[in-house]
């Protein structure tokens, strides 16, 4: 595809909030139709990083937990952040460790997203993880998880009903699906 030049003018940008986390920065902007208005941008301060892992069996591991935002409890394939200047792969294993206490022998990069690029510049990488080994989870602070082992084959389902809705475990199990031929 060729190369597409970028038709947002932006005029200035101050902060509107920062955390640990993320900062939102608010933008005064000319849009590709010549309209002047405001952007925000929620940026992040760490890559999303997510893991499928795949044992000897075709069973796979999801995380359940309580989702502030949503105000909903959530199933998920185990991630987590890594800071921005750390290695992706290091920080992988690290979320898959302390989320299922599982170490990989194997891992292979299955998908590179953007989660909401319409208002976040997040960029999240998934993995698949085999060869595992389990062990003993190491959970943050704010995490109260529930981790489930099943077939790879009805994770994929989940996703496909609706039982999963996290766009990151969506787009990592449909894939998985369709490579697998699930």
């Amino acid at each position: 595809m060729e190369e597409k030049k970028n038709n947002w003018q932006t005029l200035s940008s101050r902060p509107i909030y920062d955390n640990p986390w993320v900062n939102v920065r608010e933008y005064q902007v000319i849009n590709p139709r010549g309209g002047e208005g405001i952007y925000g941008v929620v940026s992040f301060k760490n890559k999303a990083l997510a893991i499928v892992p795949i044992d000897e069996e075709q069973h796979t591991w999801l995380v359940g937990q309580w989702r502030y935002p949503l105000n909903e409890y959530s199933w998920e394939i185990p991630m987590g952040g890594g800071p921005l200047s750390e290695d992706i792969l290091t920080a992988a294993k690290r979320e898959l460790q302390e989320e299922t206490g599982l170490t990989a022998k194997k891992w292979t990069e299955l998908l590179r997203i953007h989660t909401s690029n319409s208002v976040t510049d997040e960029e999240g990488f998934v993995f698949i993880a085999e060869d595992l080994t389990p062990g003993e989870t190491l959970f943050d602070e704010t995490e109260d998880l529930e981790i489930r082992r099943l077939p790879l084959r009805e994770a994929v389902a989940m996703a496909m009903d609706g039982r999963i809705t996290d766009s990151i475990s969506l787009a990592a199990l449909l894939k998985i699906g369709m490579m697998y031929k699930l």
